[in-house]
């Protein structure tokens, strides 16, 4: 080999390590869902998602989707999304989660649901992200056992903004070590 075709070689390896490292975490537009973020093949999280979405999930290979969604948000629509779920094949499990007074329970049904082998890979979605990637957080925090400041930036690439909700999951996974 020459010392040319040594170091295309070598670029080439290196260009493929780099790129497969930057691939955790993607952002990609899928029509139908605003911020869709998604993490490897284990869980995207996304913000606001209508129900024509739901087939386009079923064919990138999600089982499931977790919609945080409170009823009484403007244009959440649930039995619309449900229903068109439903019709993909898809497991729906909508657990209302109000990021303003978040509720220690509904990260206790997120992680029963999260945890279940038949809702994986899960489409997990709020209004805007936010929500859903907290919720990621505390996933990370209480079953995988990461630190906060790791879960924290994950959390934050799939769309975590509130520094409150990210309070709330660490007191959340500290109340849960006890």
């Amino acid at each position: 080999m020459t010392f040319r075709s040594i170091l295309a070689a070598t670029l080439v390896a290196g260009a493929a390590v780099t790129t497969v490292s930057a691939q955790q975490v993607t952002n990609q537009d899928v029509p139908g869902i605003r911020n869709f973020t998604r993490l490897e093949t284990t869980i995207a999280c996304g913000g606001a998602t209508e129900p024509q979405a739901m087939p386009e999930l079923k064919k990138m290979g999600f089982a499931s989707v977790i919609n945080l969604r409170l009823t009484d948000e403007p244009n959440a629509n649930i039995p619309a999304a449900e229903a068109a779920a439903k019709a993909a094949n898809l497991n729906y499990i909508h657990i209302p989660f109000d990021g303003q007074t978040p509720d220690p329970a509904a990260a206790d049904r997120f992680l029963e649901e999260i945890t279940k082998p038949a809702n994986e890979p899960a489409y997990v979605h709020c209004a805007g992200g936010n929500r859903a990637a907290s919720m990621w957080m505390i996933k990370r925090l209480v079953v995988d056992k990461w630190d906060a400041d790791r879960a924290a930036d994950e959390a934050t690439a799939l769309g975590m903004r509130s520094p409150a909700l990210r309070q709330f999951a660490v007191d959340y996974a500290a109340s849960k070590a006890q």
